[in-house]
């Protein structure tokens, strides 16, 4: 899971083999919307969604790695690092029915719109194996497209409020219920929801949340899980905040 160090990495693996052969976890990840049948099947709808020919133009990956969470970096207890995995939640990821994929991941494909650059980063406190795990994931859109990633996660947090199927390659897992939670004030928007998941077993549930914000032609979006039944009650504060001011501080200063 951690770029930051080999003990970091063999968290995430751990944690990984502990999801596959006990179904004790769900997967993590972004969000959005747009009808199909989800991941690279789900781009449909919101057809009014035009973008602006004034919007501001789309990030590159240089500059929102300039922006972000280096690999090592401190916050608080946390630790930043890159995924040793690739990105957390790709296309594999998809959702039953296909207007819920935005809760799932927002990965190429999820929606109507792509991303034309994204950062992905781990945080989470080093050498704990049951501890909380923020995937941070920095995506920039062109033409003010994400204005309509976060039309379509606000549609999918309606309209999936009741629970779906996420569907990964070699298991699934059933949202029970989706609840909306408290944003941050920061950015031009911000949504935040509150995951009740049903492990693969059928036995236990789980609770993981998300919170999206959208600053301009850029989203931040940070998913947080534990590896446990314990209700963490939201994405940490302080790992949002310092990535908003250093996303913020970047902008400003033309990083």
């Amino acid at each position: 899971m951690f770029g930051a160090g080999n003990q970091r990495g063999r968290r995430r693996a751990v944690a990984l083999l502990v999801a596959v052969v006990l179904g004790g976890v769900s997967a993590c990840g972004g969000s959005d919307d747009k009808g199909g049948k989800g991941g690279k099947g789900g781009k449909g709808g919101e057809a009014d969604d035009k973008p602006s020919a004034s919007a501001p133009k789309a990030l590159t990956e240089a500059q929102l790695k300039a922006v972000s969470f280096t690999d090592g970096e401190k916050i608080g207890p946390y630790t930043a690092s890159e995924f040793t995995l690739g990105a957390p939640l790709g296309e594999d990821y998809t959702a039953d029915p296909a207007v819920c994929q935005p809760l799932v991941s927002l990965a190429e494909g999820a929606t109507a719109v792509d991303p034309a650059a994204e950062v992905n980063r781990e945080v989470d406190v080093a050498d704990e194996m049951a501890g909380i795990s923020v995937a941070v994931q920095l995506r920039s859109y062109a033409k003010g497209e994400a204005a309509a990633v976060m039309k379509a996660l606000a549609a999918a947090g309606t309209q999936c409020a009741g629970g779906f199927v996420e569907e990964r390659a070699i298991a699934k897992a059933k949202y029970l219920k989706v609840e909306p939670a408290k944003a941050p004030a920061f950015g031009d928007e911000a949504k935040a929801y509150r995951f009740t998941i049903l492990d693969v077993k059928g036995k236990l549930k789980l609770y993981e949340y998300l919170t999206v914000v959208r600053s301009g032609s850029t989203t931040l979006s940070f998913r947080a899980d534990f590896l446990g039944t314990k209700d963490i009650g939201a994405v940490p504060a302080e790992v949002m905040t310092a990535q908003w001011e250093k996303f913020e501080a970047g902008r400003k200063s033309g990083a």
